[in-house]
């Protein structure tokens, strides 16, 4: 499993629109995320930025991203949500969210020794 991060920006005007959108993700559109070995999922918002976050727990993910581009629910989707989003300055081209490095994580579980 690989944790990515992402970011972008959210153009003025666009957050109640865009936070009712996502309290409702089509159904389409979250098959093909699943089926694509996307897991947890999260857009977090802060101040004009959208911060993303998802488990890929496949084997190919270029090819897995490639099969939701491809999937036509999820294309109508990005069309209505594009508007909303502006890109973060220095965004690598190619790319419509910016990609964040994975700096620190801490699973803590089971076995994590209790704070002293």
């Amino acid at each position: 499993m690989k944790r990515y991060g992402m970011q972008i920006g959210l153009r003025p005007g666009a957050y109640d629109e865009y936070k009712r959108y996502h309290a409702a993700v089509w159904p389409e559109v979250l098959a093909a995320i699943h089926r694509s070995n996307i897991r947890n999922y999260t857009i977090y918002h802060h101040d004009g930025i959208l911060f993303g976050t998802y488990e890929y727990h496949g084997t190919d993910h270029a090819a897995d991203m490639a099969l939701i581009a491809a999937d036509p629910a999820t294309q109508r989707w990005w069309a209505i949500m594009e508007p909303f989003q502006q890109q973060i300055p220095g965004t690598p081209p190619g790319e419509w969210w910016m990609p964040l490095e994975e700096l620190f994580h801490f699973d803590g579980g089971p076995s994590t020794p209790d704070a002293q």
